[in-house]
């Protein structure tokens, strides 16, 4: 054996569960294919739940986050041209959200595994996994023999593609709409986030610092960047989000980053073949609108670690047997408030009868004390022990 765990994949999952294990004293190898520099600068999701951000507090590793993120305590539901503020942490026992890119925290992720000198592999592509046997075999021909296996690269990594043809129930769907996503240097337009529901599509206003903003628009699935020149951005930003009053307008700037990605659902079950444990998006993918997928990636690692750490302390086999199904509930869970959050605030498919159900969704979901409880709850983050 080469080392206790091999981590594929230098992701946000792939490197807290490196940090957990060096804090409990387990060594680990992380494999990453891709660069350092790119690696770091790879723009993501970054909306961190109470729970992301209260791990990463414990275990060392938030300091820039505390200094730089932005804690949110509400949300903006804006349809009809109106808003409706959601009070997460008045209506989630004080949790909130923290705005703080996911690429900020993998930086912060970097830096902590290199000062604690952990083995750190970067331009080293995995090839393939012996789930059986745990040994990752390399690009350049070499070997990683290892007692256990995280699968943590991707939707499209080499880890889910090792599990035997027929052992892993594939769930799937793909929703018939993208999103094109922004940053532009100006000032956030609002204080909270606004998920905007209009008759165009949805929009949605977030930020990433004091004088970035993050911006997303709902597009046709096969839109082309070229046809979205900036000003036609703006454009359909500013009319998606206008108020009926006219006293709400974004504020607007250089778009410095633009790109367009794909909604789906998708769940590979189950999350264990032999000595290899899939977690992230290797094994679960979202539609962004419930701004989980960072989130449900933690989650994964913080259930896994604590089964390798009886594992390789206790020779405990109970909680790792019990890794797959324990993280299948909550996954099923936040599958289901994405899905929620999407079908609500998306044009799905123009029908009148649709939408009307939506407006009857949203007008709920505001005038009800228990259904705005039911989302703030979710978008907050569950705590494991209540999934």
């Amino acid at each position: 054996m080469d080392t206790q765990v091999g981590i594929v994949g230098a992701g946000p999952a792939g490197l807290l569960l490196a940090h957990l294990l060096t804090r409990a004293g387990i060594e680990s190898v992380v494999l990453e294919a891709r660069s350092r520099e790119y690696v770091e600068h790879r723009v993501r999701a970054g909306v961190l739940e109470q729970g992301t951000v209260d791990v990463l507090t414990e275990t060392g590793v938030a300091d820039r986050l505390h200094r730089e993120g932005m804690v949110h305590h509400g949300l903006e539901l804006r349809f009809g041209g109106v808003g409706h503020r959601i009070a997460l942490s008045e209506l989630a026992g004080g949790r909130a959200i923290t705005v703080y890119g996911q690429q900020e925290v993998v930086k912060d992720l970097i830096a902590a595994r290199l000062d604690a000198g952990g083995e750190l592999r970067f331009e080293t592509a995995a090839e393939a996994v012996d789930p059986g046997r745990g040994v990752i075999r390399l690009a350049d021909g070499g070997e990683l023999r290892c007692a256990v296996v995280a699968g943590c690269d991707g939707f499209h990594g080499i880890s889910r593609a090792a599990v035997p043809e027929g052992a892993l129930s594939v769930f799937e769907r793909e929703y018939p709409f993208a999103w094109l996503g922004i940053l532009a240097r100006a000032a956030p337009s609002s204080e909270e986030l606004i998920y905007t529901h209009h008759d165009r599509g949805f929009a949605l206003h977030s930020m990433r610092s004091p004088e970035v903003t993050r911006l997303y628009l709902q597009v046709a699935p096969d839109e082309q960047l070229d046809d979205w020149p900036d000003a036609r951005i703006w454009e359909e930003l500013q009319t998606r989000m206008a108020t009926a009053d006219g006293g709400f307008a974004l504020n607007e700037g250089e778009i410095f980053d633009k790109s367009i990605a794909p909604m789906r659902s998708f769940v590979a079950e189950p999350l264990r073949h032999g000595r290899l444990f899939l977690a992230g998006d290797a094994a679960h993918i979202v539609p962004a609108t419930g701004a989980k997928g960072l989130n449900l990636a933690v989650a994964d690692v913080r259930v896994l670690a604590r089964g390798l750490r009886a594992l390789f302390e206790h020779g405990d086999e109970a909680l790792l047997d019990d890794y797959s199904d324990r993280c299948l509930r909550r996954v099923w869970r936040v599958q289901h408030f994405s899905w929620f959050m999407t079908q609500m605030l998306h044009r799905l498919t123009g029908d009148p009868f649709e939408a009307r159900l939506q407006r009857a969704q949203l007008d709920y979901v505001v005038r009800s004390r228990a259904a705005a409880t039911s989302l703030a709850e979710n978008y907050v983050g569950l705590e494991l022990e209540d999934v």
